[in-house]
């Protein structure tokens, strides 16, 4: 099979296409071989060196899958011909840039005939963080005012429509040329961050996504409401933050995304009731890995990009 690789730390020319052994599932897993890949921002971080999640070169990266069951020796939940998607092993190394990935069936479920591949890959990491940011640590129930920070990004994305679904109020900060986007998700309010600070037009907040790191998570203490909370995807291991909101009274948590079929299982239910859509902004063949890894790290995304094999 052929896989992406790199031998050194370095910009995206380090990535090479190779020859690979066919991976060997252990009992429990299954072989998928792969049609689409979602790609993430954290990915270019890692094959960049700025932390050692994967340990040193050589590794292959990336977690998000869709794709068709070629061999399921030893498990009952698949087989082979089955179409199925999700987010294997995360954080471990799943080497799902890669056409044939050998993933436990646990961390896959079946993807519905609504979705293509494209769309299917590019949902697990952006929609199982979102999903367990709002849902399973924001708790956000219906009537609740929720901001989402980063509305026009992945996980933003998602999140507007997660919220929307669950009965929220959903404010979302956005760039201007991405407004029409946004409000296209169902947000009931952007705001242009590059023309307005949102602390001045926005109030009372139940639960703020914090999907952009900085200092975005720290001046949102000042539009939540007593006992509002924040989640934060980019800044969860800040001590000092999470003290500065327990001492005025809010709650603080970070979220790092596990693999979750039930939640996953969820997104699909949205998906077949016409409530959440991925929105993928561009497809990139597998030997053009590079350019697509320029152009996340160009900061200029709406939703999501994905590798086709």
């Amino acid at each position: 099979m052929r896989a992406i690789t790199q031998h050194t730390f370095g910009g995206p020319e380090v990535l090479t296409i190779v020859d690979a052994p066919e991976p060997r599932p252990l009992p429990t897993e299954v072989l998928v071989r792969v049609k689409a890949i979602g790609l993430n921002p954290l990915e270019p971080r890692l094959r960049a060196g700025e932390f050692p999640l994967l340990g040193q070169p050589p590794f292959i990266l990336g977690w998000d899958i869709s794709g068709v069951v070629d061999a399921a020796p030893q498990t009952w939940r698949f087989r082979p011909g089955d179409e199925v998607f999700g987010m294997p092993l995360f954080p471990r190394a799943a080497n799902a840039y890669a056409e044939i990935v050998a993933a436990p069936a646990l961390h896959l479920v079946r993807k519905p005939a609504s979705l293509s591949h494209v769309e299917a890959s590019a949902l697990p990491v952006v929609g199982l963080t979102a999903w367990q940011g709002l849902v399973d640590l924001g708790g956000v129930t219906e009537g609740d005012r929720v901001l989402v920070h980063g509305g026009g990004g992945g996980v933003g994305h998602v999140a507007i429509q997660i919220a929307k679904s669950l009965g929220a109020h959903v404010i979302a900060t956005a760039s201007g040329s991405k407004r029409e986007f946004v409000e296209g998700l169902g947000a009931d309010e952007v705001v242009d961050y590059t023309a307005v600070d949102f602390t001045e037009v926005v109030s009372d907040i139940d639960v703020v996504l914090d999907t952009l790191g900085g200092d975005t998570a720290e001046r949102s203490l000042k539009v939540l409401r007593p006992g509002g909370h924040l989640v934060t995807a980019v800044a969860e291991e800040d001590t000092e933050l999470a003290a500065r909101f327990e001492a005025a009274g809010m709650h603080f948590s970070g979220i790092a995304v596990d693999p979750d079929p039930v939640a996953l299982r969820h997104l699909v239910e949205l998906v077949e009731q016409g409530k959440l859509r991925v929105h993928v902004q561009e497809t990139f063949p597998f030997e053009r890995i590079a350019d697509a890894h320029r152009l996340i790290e160009s900061g200029h995304l709406q939703g999501k990009l994905v590798l086709t094999v």
